[in-house]
């Protein structure tokens, strides 16, 4: 085949299209291991053997290889072999896989016709639906969300012709109308922003991060996809919790303005108190798991990675937020407990009033006895 200069061919590469998914509170994944065993392993990450010291996901999730049917996207077919990701923490990833072979220009075709695909947005549902149901017993409070959270990466091996200059530096237009999943040209202005997240460990590797999908370029990037893979369960996690906290605080300020009864029963207030402890302690728990997960100390490139990720999907703003949310569930718990402390003194204060009262009409009635 004859290559004219303005042709760019992939001869290696694939699409990952990812859809999370929040199935419950929590998953004891030693119990799905023993129900699915055939096809499974710990979800490890490869180091790069530059890298100081090694790092792992804590605890480690159960990935599961399923055999499904291929499904056709535009001018690419998926594998029939699905990856699904289940984490500790009650959520569960579905990723497709689309070999990428033939013109570069097809990846932005792709990447518009990827953008909330219906089909796969139902297909990778009816997966999280019937994992459900086998696991169940494994899942706490098992209910799968609304919500999903789709991301895609775009990871390229090879391509060819090979020009002077990096391709990532000197195709920036077409790149970003491929971050974006948009076929009309782009201004100068969102071409810069949609290419501002990028890092390379060497001089033929690159990652260009966006929020809609990533671009990869280079050799053994699994590294690189993983982290982003767990970010994007992150954000989904963390878009659940900001939500979960929102009806917890209307449920706490409910409570907290709800009026008290002329003649309240001692520990009518505990109800109220113990639910929005709970609530709490929920939310606290979610939190810490998440975002204890996935260590990466000791891997700088990685970290800086996941940084920059960070950085893209706003998941310091999410932190942020729901740790405001937490401080003034707290708040509400503490007005609530002392306003209970406050009743019950009242109370017996009330008590010790009627019993001197009572004493002192009784030391006025006249004496009865013979």
């Amino acid at each position: 085949m004859t290559i004219d200069n303005q042709t760019l061919l992939i001869n290696k590469g694939t699409c990952y299209a990812m859809f999370a998914y929040d199935i419950g509170s929590a998953i004891n994944l030693e119990e799905v291991d023993r129900r699915i065993t055939a096809g499974t392993e710990r979800g490890k990450l490869r180091h790069k053997a530059r890298a100081p010291q090694y790092f792992d996901y804590r605890p480690a999730p159960l990935r599961l290889m399923q055999e499904g049917g291929t499904l056709t996207v535009g001018s690419y077919s998926s594998s029939p072999t699905v990856e699904v990701m289940v984490y500790d923490f009650g959520a569960v990833t579905i990723t497709y896989r689309f070999a990428l072979d033939g013109p570069f220009d097809g990846l932005l075709e792709l990447s518009e016709s990827l953008y909330e695909h219906e089909l796969l947005l139902a297909e990778s549902r009816a997966r999280v639906e019937q994992l459900v149901q086998v696991i169940n017993s494994a899942v706490e409070r098992p209910k799968i969300a609304a919500e999903v959270e789709d991301y895609l990466i775009f990871a390229i091996d090879s391509w060819a012709p090979a020009s002077g200059s990096p391709l990532w530096a000197s195709r920036e237009a077409e790149l970003a109308r491929i971050l974006r999943g948009e076929h009309a040209p782009l201004s100068d202005q969102e071409i810069r922003d949609a290419v501002s997240c990028r890092i390379s460990f060497g001089t033929e590797d690159a990652a260009l991060i966006d929020w809609h999908a990533a671009v990869l370029f280079g050799r053994d990037m699994d590294d690189v996809r993983s982290v982003l893979e767990f970010a994007n369960v992150e954000l989904l996690e963390m878009r659940m919790l900001d939500e979960q906290l929102d009806q917890s605080l209307d449920q706490g300020y409910e409570a907290l303005s709800r009026k008290p009864r002329l003649l309240s029963l001692p520990g009518s207030y505990d109800k109220d108190t113990t639910h929005i402890a709970q609530l709490q302690v929920d939310g606290a728990l979610l939190f810490e798991r998440v975002t204890n997960t996935l260590k990466l100390l000791g891997d700088q490139y990685l970290a800086r990675v996941y940084r920059l990720v960070s950085q893209r999907f706003h998941l310091e703003a999410w932190d942020a937020s729901i740790l405001r949310k937490l401080e003034t569930l707290e708040s509400i718990y503490g007005k609530m407990s002392d306003r209970a402390g406050t009743r019950r003194m009242e109370l017996l204060e009330w008590i010790i009033i009627v019993l001197i009262t009572i004493s002192i009409a009784v030391s006025f009635l006249p004496f009865t006895g013979h």
